[in-house]
């Protein structure tokens, strides 16, 4: 099955499950949340203490995922009603093809944690990318890790369909380079620290901001279910900008830290490393034009666009401004 193929049979089994019915927390008690391990983040310090429980009144369900293509299929089947730091690309990937998802807020701008790797003995940097044509690269499909692959390779001309693109998660794709099964890594957090052991980055965080392939994930989730608990959802939004806020007064590192690295599953030296390449906006910031005030609506086109000349994916919505909805946030920036 080619890369396409494999993605929209993704895609489509989404679309397919969209209709499905969602958990409704006034009528459960109990909302499940999708997150990342080894993808440390303020927010784990207050799921750490219980600060989401007690303050939303109902019980969270946290369950970890390998990827925001794998959370975009829970959310369209009902199995998740909110995913915390979801990528940009499979959040486009999956409205694109109909899932009925809403941008929630900004949770992580991470330009230096989401790469490229070559392997070692290949000898190949950026002078030299041109090299990479017929190799065989693992990037997981339809993620941040993909977009910044396709925008790379076009930086540098080479053509993607010279390579063997294998689809895989990136603790996959980290024991491929390591094993030496493929010639180059695309993905981030933990993954991305083991596959450095075995080979380099063509362009650092900065070169690639310059390029305009910025890297940020949102909180995510289906329309339908926002729309019906948007009080929880200012509630839960409001929670996690608090522990940003926290977390941005480096006096508190040493008591959020511990909590934040047994949440992420690392140790706390990996966990203060990772985070030391994070910014976490402020709400106001996230409100402005340069984020869900217009900035990550025209990059969603983007990327959207890159997949479709890509072949990535059929189509692109004509705009992605309907799938950002500030009314949770704005409300949560009140409280």
């Amino acid at each position: 099955m080619s890369s396409k193929s494999k993605l929209m049979a993704t895609l489509c089994a989404a679309s397919v499950l969209t209709g499905a019915q969602t958990a409704s927390a006034g009528g459960h008690g109990e909302i499940t949340v999708a997150y990342f391990l080894e993808w440390p983040m303020p927010f784990e310090y207050a799921k750490q203490i219980g600060t989401y429980e007690e303050e939303l009144g109902v019980k969270i369900n946290w369950v970890s995922f390998e990827s925001g293509v794998k959370m975009s299929a829970a959310m369209a089947s009902g199995d998740v009603q909110l995913s915390v730091s979801q990528g940009v690309p499979p959040f486009v990937v999956a409205t694109s093809a109909g899932q009925d998802l809403q941008i929630l807020d900004v949770a992580v701008s991470y330009a230096d944690n989401d790469n490229c790797v070559v392997k070692s003995d290949l000898e190949i940097d950026k002078d030299s990318a041109s090299e990479l044509a017929g190799k065989k690269v693992a990037v997981p499909l339809g993620t941040a890790a993909h977009y910044g692959f396709l925008k790379q390779m076009t930086h540098f001309g080479v053509d993607v369909g010279s390579m063997e693109v294998v689809d895989m998660d990136p603790p996959d794709g980290a024991a491929a380079i390591a094993q030496g099964a493929v010639d180059m890594f695309c993905g981030w957090g933990g993954s991305l620290r083991r596959a450095k052991e075995h080979g380099n980055i063509l362009l650092t965080g900065a070169e690639k901001t310059e390029l305009g392939i910025l890297v940020f994930d949102v909180t995510s989730g289906p329309a339908g279910w926002v729309a019906e608990n948007s009080e929880l959802v200012a509630k839960f939004l409001k929670i996690t900008a608090n522990a940003n806020a926290m977390w941005a007064d480096k006096t508190n590192h040493a008591k959020m830290l511990p909590l934040i690295a047994k949440d992420a599953g690392m140790d706390e030296a990996a966990t203060a490393d990772t985070m030391s390449t994070f910014v976490f906006p402020t709400v106001d910031s996230q409100l402005s034009a340069t984020w869900l005030g217009g900035g990550a609506q025209e990059f969603m086109k983007g990327v959207a666009d890159v997949f479709v000349n890509a072949g990535s994916i059929d189509s692109a919505l004509n705009s992605y401004a309907g799938n950002v909805n500030t009314g949770p946030l704005a409300a949560a920036h009140d409280m």
